[in-house]
Formats: structure tokens, C-alpha cells, sequence
């Protein structure tokens, strides 16, 4: 029996509200991807390597300069590179989701939350630490179709990573009691 991957969320100042607040349509998202996030871990120095100030539409950056915006910068991108740092989960990949911006896994050994639930392929995109590379010709072999089904997605999907502070139905709460029993049951939905 493997354990739960429980999804890491990051609360600023003690407050649950605004944490889920979308983010631009789809055809208004003109960056194709954004990371900002310190350089360690052993996949983020690759990032960096290739990607940091070298391409517009891939916009990596170590520190974000001074009247650039996190949460602006992912509402305005189509995906969010989510790279393991030194831990395997971060809390990037539910911000992504939050601001409707679909994540970019890059790491090794990496168990999404709720895959046992969810089908993170519909919504999420995978790329190998030795293809950060071909980041970009991969994310812009992407048919505008399949993005805007995938966006699509991830705003339908959200709602299982909102922590509320009364759960409600399919809410995180309800998603963490719900893997745990069916790891217990050694179930797999899809």
C-alpha cells in the first residue's frame, strides 16, 4: 500500500479567503510559462540553466524583480513550472491550480494528490528532468484545443484543493479522508 500524497497549500497572513481566485481566460494568458523559485534542489538548477532570461515566453526567474507580481505572473500565464525543489511536493502546484494556470511537474518520484482520484493528465502536464531543455517546444506542441480543454480542467478541479474553514462537499478535506480510504481499500477510481 503506497502512502497519500496530500496536497501542500500555502496560507499568507492567516487568511483562507482569495486564496482561489482564478485568474485570466484563457485567450487573455499571453506568457506560455512562469517560474519564480529558488535555485535548489537538483532539477532547479537544469531550469535555471536553460530557461533563466533567455526566453519571453518562458519567463524563469530566481528573484522576481522589484513591481513584478507572483500571483499576477502565474494569473497571466498558461502554465506554471512546478519543479521539485529540495522536497518532491511544493505548494506551486496548487497555487497553479488556483490561479487557473495548468502546472508543469518536473520531478522525480512525484505522486500528485488524489491521483488515485483524479486523472492529473487531463489537467496537468509531465515533463522529464532530461527534456527541460525542449520545455518550450514541448508546451507550444500543445494544440490550442487540448489547452483550453486542459484550462478548462484545472478551474473544474480546483475545488478539490480549496481549504475552507468549515470543509465543504469535494473540498480538501473531503479529498484527503476520501484518498485515505481508498488507499485502505486499495481502490483506484480511473
Amino acid at each position: 500500500m503506497k502512502d497519500v500524497s496530500i496536497p501542500e497549500i500555502n496560507i499568507r497572513g492567516n487568511k483562507l479567503e482569495g486564496l482561489n481566485n482564478g485568474g485570466l481566460s484563457p485567450s487573455r494568458r499571453l506568457i506560455l510559462a512562469f517560474f519564480a523559485g529558488g535555485n535548489h534542489g537538483p532539477i532547479r538548477p537544469i531550469l535555471f540553466k536553460h530557461w533563466k532570461r533567455k526566453d519571453q515566453d518562458i519567463q524563469v526567474y530566481e528573484y522576481l524583480p522589484k513591481g513584478l507580481s507572483y500571483i499576477d505572473l502565474m494569473r497571466k500565464s498558461k502554465y506554471c513550472i512546478c519543479p521539485s525543489g529540495y522536497e518532491v511536493a511544493s505548494p506551486r502546484v496548487v497555487e497553479a491550480l488556483y490561479n487557473g494556470c495548468i502546472p508543469v511537474l518536473i520531478s522525480k518520484d512525484y505522486v500528485p494528490p488524489f491521483s488515485d482520484v483524479l486523472d492529473w493528465k487531463t489537467f496537468s502536464v509531465t515533463v522529464p528532468i532530461e527534456e527541460i531543455g525542449e520545455l518550450k517546444k514541448r508546451l507550444m506542441g500543445i494544440p490550442e484545443r487540448q489547452y483550453k480543454r486542459m484550462q478548462k480542467r484545472v478551474v473544474q478541479v480546483k475545488r478539490h484543493f480549496e481549504l475552507n474553514s468549515t470543509p465543504k462537499r469535494y473540498d480538501v478535506f473531503h479529498m484527503i479522508l476520501h484518498s485515505i480510504w481508498l488507499r485502505r481499500l486499495n481502490i483506484r477510481l480511473w
